[in-house]
């Protein structure tokens, strides 16, 4: 009788188990869509969602920050310049909960890193990297330019500018390539559909945009290429423009109602949609509610 009850319960077992990974399978397949939005999500701060269909099937999410509105300070993840690898790793949402932010994307690239398995990655939460370009935060360089990687300086005062300090070096994030200068796209940027995170500023450096683009998600969003995502940016009024860490890493969070990580974007880490990445650094806003 035993050896009975342990075998229904294995095929039990067996049986919600598969049961779990079908409903995963059609869920990840046959996700509906949000609508388009646009709103205004704090003072001075903006929100859009574009659905595209063309060329690729993508979810594009726009964050518009205006830099002169009263309340908004920028926050690039703190490190450690003492040591060689000065970042623990963070999810977005950590990052946003752990310094009481409104806004927060993912950041620059970052070593070391893996991602072969749901088991066999790294890193975890806490534990130690670096990131590939420049970076500081609230006047604290801990990382060096590795790669000639181009840069996003903020200065105390909220004054914005690629790839020129402006008021020392408050706080910089970099990203891996530039994308749009004076207004137009770059050239030969790549046509490969991918989960992507930029930034932007825009003509009067008055404008910080975030764009981050679901993809990799058949059915939902497939993501796309580096040349439509600076047509995107254009079109939202970019001016200049960089290219972050995206697949996996791409991720745009907000402070919710009572407080908790919103999680806007849909991120796949591991290849599962809505897991969020542990990543080296991050892009954080400071904004007042709305009255």
């Amino acid at each position: 009788m035993k050896k009975k009850s342990v075998r229904k319960s294995c095929l039990l077992g067996i049986i919600i188990a598969a049961s779990l990974v079908c409903a995963g399978f059609f869920l990840f397949f046959r996700r509906a869509q949000p609508s388009p939005i646009e709103e205004e999500i704090f003072q001075g701060i903006t929100y859009t969602r574009d659905v595209y269909t063309s060329p690729h099937l993508a979810l594009i999410h726009v964050i518009k920050i205006d830099l002169q509105e009263p309340g908004i300070r920028i926050l690039v993840t703190p490190g450690n310049p003492k040591v060689d690898l000065p970042l623990k790793g963070r999810t977005t949402s950590d990052f946003l909960n752990d310094f009481d932010l409104q806004v927060a994307i993912n950041g620059d690239g970052f070593t070391p890193w893996h991602s072969n398995t749901f088991f066999d990655y790294y890193p975890h939460r806490g534990d130690p990297v670096d990131v590939i370009g420049f970076a500081a935060s609230e006047g604290t360089v801990y990382s060096h330019d590795t790669d000639k990687e181009p840069s996003l300086y903020f200065s105390r005062t909220n004054q914005a500018r690629f790839n020129t300090p402006i008021g020392g070096s408050y706080n910089v994030i970099s990203g891996n390539l530039m994308l749009v200068k004076n207004g137009k796209a770059l050239r030969n940027l790549g046509t490969s559909p991918s989960p992507r995170t930029a930034v932007a500023l825009d003509r009067a450096n008055r404008h910080l945009i975030l764009v981050v683009v679901d993809g990799r998600q058949p059915g939902y969003s497939e993501g796309i290429s580096l040349s439509t995502l600076a047509e995107v940016l254009i079109f939202h009024g970019s001016y200049t423009a960089m290219n972050m860490d995206g697949g996996g890493s791409s991720t745009l969070v907000v402070e919710g109602l009572f407080g908790n990580a919103n999680i806007l974007n849909s991120p796949v880490n591991n290849g599962i949609p809505g897991r969020e990445r542990v990543v080296g650094n991050h892009l954080g806003i400071f904004a007042k509610p709305l009255p």
